[in-house]
């Protein structure tokens, strides 16, 4: 077993979780609208809906690797190439990070809870995500590739849950940074550039 591996996971995983997306976002709103619980609720929705993505890209690619080592290297480019065509689109987006709550309705932990799931399971671009992210963080060459994945989605989801739940908690005092900075924005775009860069990188060179 390669620790080295998972540790690089989790720590790519880390540095995706702490970078201005859609669902942390909606988190950080949650939070700051509804309070610390009500963001948690939604947190646990949103990785809830994880299991399911993992699960398909869990058996469908650990398939793959069974039949051809040839399919294999193509989800690995294509893989590599996905994270570089986030990386290219991040480039071309503004760095401008928005932070306003007028529009976000109040609802109840059930509501917040469930919506996190359906916002997650009904996100195709999850799927294809895991299926780019997972099979270059293959770590054993004695766990079958079904266990392998499913252990990377449950360290997936344990270190989004931990990073969200901060966010969660933090909301008033990270809205407050980042109204206040004007920097930040532009550090949290490259920091994303270069992670799905790196990620790509070792993906691409990563071994079965």
């Amino acid at each position: 077993m390669n620790y080295e591996t998972l540790i690089g996971f989790i720590l790519a995983t880390s540095a995706l979780a702490f970078s201005p997306g859609p669902d942390n976002i909606y988190v950080l709103m949650q939070s700051i609208t509804n309070g610390t619980k009500y963001g948690i609720a939604t947190v646990c929705g949103l990785i809830s809906g994880c299991l399911l993505h993992t699960t398909l890209v869990a058996f469908g690619v650990s398939a793959i690797i069974k039949e051809n080592d040839m399919l294999f290297f193509i989800i690995k480019c294509f893989g590599a190439a996905y994270l570089l065509y986030l990386a290219y689109k991040v480039y071309n987006s503004d760095a401008k990070v928005t932070i306003t709550n007028d529009n976000v309705p109040k609802k109840g932990l059930w509501q917040l809870f469930k919506q996190g799931v359906i916002m997650n399971v009904l996100n195709p671009k999850v799927s294809i995500f895991f299926l780019a992210f997972f099979p270059g963080f293959l770590f054993s060459e004695t766990l079958s590739s079904v266990k392998q994945f499913y252990v990377l989605g449950l360290l997936f989801m344990a270190t989004s849950f931990v990073i969200f739940s901060l966010i969660a908690i933090l909301a008033g005092f990270i809205s407050n940074y980042l109204k206040r900075s004007q920097n930040i924005g532009i550090v949290l775009k490259w920091l994303q550039i270069v992670v799905f860069i790196g990620i790509a990188i070792f993906i691409f060179f990563s071994e079965k």
